[in-house]
């Protein structure tokens, strides 16, 4: 670092000498000599004394600063040779190291910057002393072009003056100048004070209209919430209108099925009036023979067929309530791996044919039987393979296993206990080995079927057990008899009222168990048996 006693080079006074100059030569008319430029000394040698001087402080300052292992000379003088004495002088060297070590690394730290600042200052005498030399170097240039220029500055002189009164006009002008910035400061505040104002407007437009979108929405909502009345009240018309079109579709079916009846049994009443015309014609005037009489009795049990058609319409359940819950057999059949054209499926009793149909669609081959000429008809109608005639005596007709699946749907109900056995034995006879049956009927166990609902069906016998029932085709040569229970209907709960603030109810518990079981009892039960 440069001491404060060093002379600096000043260029602000350099460049006034240089102008002083000029202004010396070009004072002289006459004369062209040049004066000799002054000569700023070099202040080398009074450095180096004082760099020599800082390096010695620095050497001093650094031997002082490392650790001391000896007592110090000056203290060795009094009579300290003592081998205690020695002893402790080590313990409070090294006392003293460790009391003073952080103040060692902080002068070691200071004399390593002083060191290194020493070093800084070397280079940058060394640069200006360049630096020096340089504008020496450029001087002499200088001196060698200001005897060109003198000429020049003269024609200058004048070119500078003008240029002076013209910088004297500006100066005159600057305080107008600072005016006009000052009122065009004074401007662009206004400017802007009015920027801010109009921002305020825009927030205040802002939040009006924020508001007024709050209004709108609410509007909305309110009219949204009678849109939504609009809908609801549009629901409750669209639900009338769908109760009115079921109540149309309703009579539409009835209306058609009552028509269907009427044909039906106007159809049979025509077909017996033409038979009796006809059996009368040829016998007449000789009275009807016994074969006769037969024809006429055959003939009789057939007049309730078409009633017997719209009872199963109105207590047995449409086409697709029957079709859609026959489904459950399904996996049975599939199971089973029959219902080839080898190993056909019979269905007794096949009534309105939705297991036909059923069957049909899912790739099984299957034919039907049934006494009620109507329902064959319907059946015929429908494309399904069916025939007239008594369930005992086609199963007598048919030859040993040569049936996969023997199916009757609501019929062992409705025959009498020794016609059910040999329904069972033909069976099991016409039935090829792993061939199935499976014979649906009502289920007693439902306490509602068992004692009410059976009997609707004038036609019914005798509500069958199913223990009973699964008993008897084990008995008669079954091997695997199952017992399926189905549609588990859950009627209205009769003894709700019981149980619901009942002080008793928890006394009566067992018995609502039990009573809960046979109402919820399934209302049908299937008896599938497999012939070994």
């Amino acid at each position: 670092m440069i001491n404060s006693s060093n002379p600096e080079i000043n260029v602000d006074e350099l460049m006034q000498r240089i102008r002083e100059d000029v202004a010396k030569r070009y004072g002289q008319s006459q004369s062209k000599n040049i004066t000799p430029k002054p000569i700023i000394s070099s202040p080398t040698g009074t450095l180096d004394h004082i760099f020599y001087h800082i390096e010695a402080l620095l050497r001093n300052a650094e031997t002082r600063a490392i650790i001391r292992t000896k007592w110090p000379d000056n203290l060795n003088k009094f009579p300290f040779n003592l081998g205690i004495i020695k002893i402790l002088q080590k313990i409070a060297l090294k006392i003293l190291s460790f009391i003073f070590k952080d103040q060692r690394e902080v002068n070691f730290n200071l004399i390593r910057a002083l060191k290194e600042s020493v070093g800084l200052n070397r280079q940058l005498i060394e640069q200006i002393t360049s630096l020096r030399a340089q504008i020496d170097e450029r001087l002499n240039a200088v001196d060698t072009s200001l005897q060109t220029m003198d000429k020049r500055l003269s024609a200058m002189d004048t070119r500078v003056q003008g240029i002076d009164e013209r910088l004297g006009a500006v100066y005159s002008h600057v305080p107008e100048i600072d005016d006009s910035l000052e009122k065009i400061h004074a401007n662009v505040n206004n400017w802007m004070s009015g920027i801010q104002e109009r921002l305020d407007v825009v927030n205040s437009r802002k939040q009006l209209i924020d508001e007024h979108l709050k209004a709108v929405d609410t509007h909305i909502q309110g009219v949204d919430e009678r849109l939504g009345s609009v809908d609801t009240c549009l629901q409750a018309i669209n639900q009338r209108l769908g109760t009115i079109n079921i109540r149309v579709e309703d009579l539409d079916e009835r209306y058609l099925k009552n028509d269907s009846y009427l044909k039906n049994d106007l159809i049979q009443q025509k077909r017996l009036i033409t038979m009796f015309l006809e059996q009368a014609q040829r016998q007449l005037p000789e009275p009807f023979s016994q074969e006769q009489l037969q024809t006429f009795a055959e003939e009789e049990q057939h007049s309730l067929d078409a009633f017997y058609v719209a009872f199963e319409d109105q207590f047995r359940g449409s086409r697709e309530v029957i079709f859609n819950r026959l489904k459950v057999y399904l996996p049975i059949i599939q199971e089973a791996k029959v219902g080839t054209p080898d190993l056909p499926i019979l269905d007794v009793g096949c009534g309105r044919g939705e297991w036909l149909e059923l069957l049909r669609e899912s790739g099984y081959t299957a034919r039907g039987i049934d006494i009620n000429r109507v329902m064959l008809e319907k059946c015929k109608d429908r494309g399904l393979e069916v025939m007239e005639s008594d369930v005992i005596a086609y199963l007598q007709s048919l030859p040993d296993a040569s049936l996969g699946v023997v199916t009757g749907f609501h019929i062992i109900e409705h025959l009498p206990f020794s016609m059910l056995i040999r329904l069972v034995d033909e069976t099991v006879r016409v039935l090829h080995s792993g061939g199935l049956a499976i014979f649906e009927t009502p289920n007693p166990e439902n306490i509602v079927v068992g004692a009410c609902n059976f009997y609707s069906d004038p036609t019914h016998r005798n509500p069958l057990f199913p223990p009973t029932v699964k008993f008897l085709f084990k008995q008669r040569g079954f091997l695997d008899v199952e017992l399926l229970r189905l549609r588990e209907d859950r009627l209205e709960d009769p003894l709700q009222l019981l149980e619901a603030d009942n002080p008793i109810a928890s006394q009566l518990n067992p018995l609502i168990e039990i009573a809960k079981s046979n109402f919820y009892a399934p209302p049908d039960f299937a008896v599938v048996a497999k012939k070994g």
